[in-house]
This record gives structure tokens, sequence and C-alpha cells, in this order.
């Protein structure tokens, strides 16, 4: 059996759990000796916790904190060790490839006369998020409604690709890729893209409006400090500590991204994998949890120049959002893509804040917004994103890629249930949705 390697980066989190777990420990002198005027300050769990230890004898006490600190840490080992071993594996059919560049393919999901889609997601990790697993597949879900996305699958770059830059991402990549949708379709195609993608996508359909019928982004960052002020420097720093690691390898390695990542909640492996500990490892809902982990520590290098264009350029001066990105030399403006464009925006998203996708909606002229009770990565595997975002999201696609191809309105039609070899989890509540 081949274990897994995840989560990633395993020191850090390793780390970050033991830091945790022992500070409570480290901590109990000082929650004796806090002065009385501090104490109605503190959270009403942790004042509780105080009271509770205040009442034992110092050693007591802190023999009750270490047998605590024990316990967490083995129920986190457990879930561990349950991940690592876990028999699940991927095993979907690879759709078959229609266009190459350099290390990206497009994989065509059909049906042949569906609706072409070019879809395009983030750089820092695996496209089949959107094809987790056959009852978790956003792709297959809008092949089964009578779309055809064409998946842009990003892949490890090769020596001749480390030198990338933004702009080469969209000349090099997405407009190849777009001219072999369009050599295929014969004509307009749909544009859907999601997290860092997006952000690509609507480079892309401002360099090409006459090719695109309708434009469809999820939980694309465009204003990198909306609601975030301190994320200029965060971005700076990032930049600056990446720099060394760059010139070294060419490339911000899996575990530099994933790093940058766990800076937004570091104790998250500790929460997440000591819950796991506590599943059937049988159950449905385990092989869903390995499945999405092992996603996430599936990642992608990034190429050095890309980096650094999104850390610095993006994050510390945010340049989309202030009007000063430029591909090719020219200003990126959302406010010239004048086709229809629908915003799914989760409301529950921490890794793009929500203010940040909605400055992007509100640059396009007669945006649709939909916004979710959804979480980043929810939004597409969750399971309120069938009736939150899947539908929804087909809904407007057939309207809108119809329109733009035959200048006719899409009429309802017979739809094909979408594959799936379990019972799926009842609706949940639909998001918000309006018109920018």
């Amino acid at each position: 059996m081949t274990l897994r390697l995840g989560p990633r980066p395993l020191p850090l989190h390793l780390a970050a759990a033991a830091a945790s777990l022992t500070s409570g420990i480290a901590a109990l002198p000082l929650s004796r000796s806090a002065s009385p005027g501090s104490k109605p300050l503190w959270p009403e769990p942790l004042r509780r916790a105080a009271e509770r230890l205040a009442s034992l004898p110092p050693d007591a006490a802190g023999a009750a904190l270490a047998r605590e600190a024990t316990r967490r840490a083995g129920a986190f080992l457990t879930g561990l060790e349950r991940y690592i071993r876990h028999p699940y594996r991927r095993d979907l059919p690879v759709p078959p490839v229609l266009w190459r560049g350099g290390s990206a393919k497009l994989r065509d999901y059909g049906p042949a006369d569906g609706l072409p889609l070019l879809v395009v997601p983030s750089m820092v990790n695996r496209a089949y998020v959107l094809d987790l697993t056959a009852e978790r597949s956003l792709l297959r879900f809008l092949s089964a409604q009578g779309v055809r996305p064409l998946l842009l699958e990003w892949d490890v770059p090769d020596a001749a690709e480390r030198d990338v830059t933004l702009t080469d991402v969209i000349l090099r990549r997405l407009e190849p890729a777009l001219d072999a949708v369009l050599a295929a379709a014969k004509g307009p195609i749909g544009l859907l893209g999601y997290c860092m993608g997006g952000t690509l996508a609507a480079a892309l359909a401002a360099r090409r409006p006459d090719d695109i019928a309708g434009i469809a982004l999820m939980a694309a960052p465009w204003d990198f400090h909306a609601d975030a002020p301190h994320q200029a420097e965060i971005g700076r720093m990032a930049a600056a500590a990446s720099l060394p690691v760059v010139a070294s390898l060419g490339v911000l390695p899996v575990d530099g991204i994933q790093a940058l990542f766990t800076t937004l909640d570091p104790l998250t492996a500790l929460r997440k994998f000591s819950a796991f500990g506590r599943l059937d490892p049988g159950s449905a809902e385990a092989a869903r949890f390995v499945a999405l982990e092992d996603w996430l520590n599936d990642g992608i290098p990034l190429p050095g120049p890309v980096a650094l264009e999104c850390l610095a350029g993006w994050y510390g001066e945010n340049m989309p959002g202030r009007g000063a990105w430029r591909i090719d030399g020219a200003a990126v403006r959302p406010e010239t893509i004048r086709r229809p464009s629908l915003h799914l925006i989760p409301a529950r998203d921490r890794i793009v804040p929500p203010a940040s996708a909605r400055a992007l909606s509100e640059r396009m002229p007669g945006a649709e917004r939909i916004e979710p009770t959804l979480g980043h990565i929810g939004m597409v595997v969750a399971g309120g994103a069938e009736a939150q975002v899947w539908r929804p999201l087909a809904g407007w696609l057939e309207g809108a890629i119809r329109t733009g191809r035959t200048g006719t309105p899409a009429r309802p039609r017979a739809r094909r249930s979408a594959p799936s070899r379990s019972r799926r989890a009842p609706a949940a509540p639909a998001g918000r949705r309006s018109r920018g």
C-alpha cells in the first residue's frame, strides 16, 4: 500500500498542533495571576475553563491540562494515521484530450453536440476538484444537462515553462485553448472560471469578447484588499520570502503554496483530522473526506514569475482592483466585458472574501450574482452544491450560450439524469440572487 504524504506541509501542521495543545499548560500560571479587571474581557468558554482550573490545586490543574492535551493529540494523530492508510483511491474514467499546450491540456467531457464551455480552474490545485467523485462532479453534472465542458487542466510546469508570466499564461495557454474550443464548436462559446481561474478568465474575456457567448465566474478574486487591507503587507512579505525559493527552484513549490494557505487558519488540520478520526473508516463520509483531502494535497508548483506576480502584484499591490493589471501591456478592464455574466460568490468563503469577488461583478455591466450559503470549496463539492450552485449555473449557461450562439433565447428542454452511485443530499436553502 502506498501511504499518503499529506496533509501538506506535514511538519507545519504537526508544529501548529503541538503549539496549540501545549499552550494551555504554558498559560496556566498566567491565567492564575491575571488581574481581575482583565478576566471580563476573556471569551466565555475561556473564563469558565479558567474558573474550573482555579478550583484545583496547581499540580492537579497542570496534570488535568496535560491529560487533555494528550487526549487531543491522540485524536489528531489517530485521524492522521487513518487518512494516510485509507484505501480510497480516485478511479473515475479520464475524458479524452482535445488540445495540448506545454504541460496544459483540454479534456473534453462531452457530449459532442452539447453547448461548448471552456472551464478554467485555478493554477495552484489540480483541476479535478470540479470532477472529484461520481457523486460530486460538477462537470459530469453539466454534461448531463446538455453542456459540453472542456476543462483546461494545468500540470507541473516543465523546464521551459519556469519563466512563464501571467501574460504568457493568457497568450500562450488560454488563447490557444480558446481557439481549439472555437474550432470544435464553430462559434462563440461559454466561459467558466473558478477561483484564480476566474480572474484569468475575466482577462481572457476582456481580450476576446466576440468569441465569448457568456461568462460565469465562481469565487473569482478581483479586489484583493476589499475587507482585508492587511493583505497588502502579507502579500509583500510572502513575495519577499518566496524570492530565494523561486530563484533556486524556478517555481514556488506545492508545500510553499500550502504553507501560505495554512496561515489563513493554522489549526484547521488539528480540527478536521481529529474529527475524521471519529468517523467509521468504511463510511461514505470518510471516503468523501479522503477524496477531498487527496485533492488538497495534490497541488501544482507555480512558475516563479506567476507566483511573484500574484503575491506582490495581486495581493501586495492590488493591481486588478486598482485597474493596474496589464496583460501584454494592455490594462485588463472588466468594464469592457459586455457579454452576459453570472457571478457565484459563496457567502462563507474564507479564501476569497465575498467583497473581493463582488468587486468584479460590480465592474461588469449587467452582471447577475448568486451568493450561496457555502464555502469556497463547498460551492463545488458540498451536499448543498447541486441545489445552490450546479442547477442555477447549468440553467444560466444554457440560456447564455444558446442565445450567444444563435441569437434566440433558450427553450425549456428535457434534462438527462446526472450520473450517480448514491442518493443525493437533500437540497440546501438557496443563496441570494441579485443583479449588478
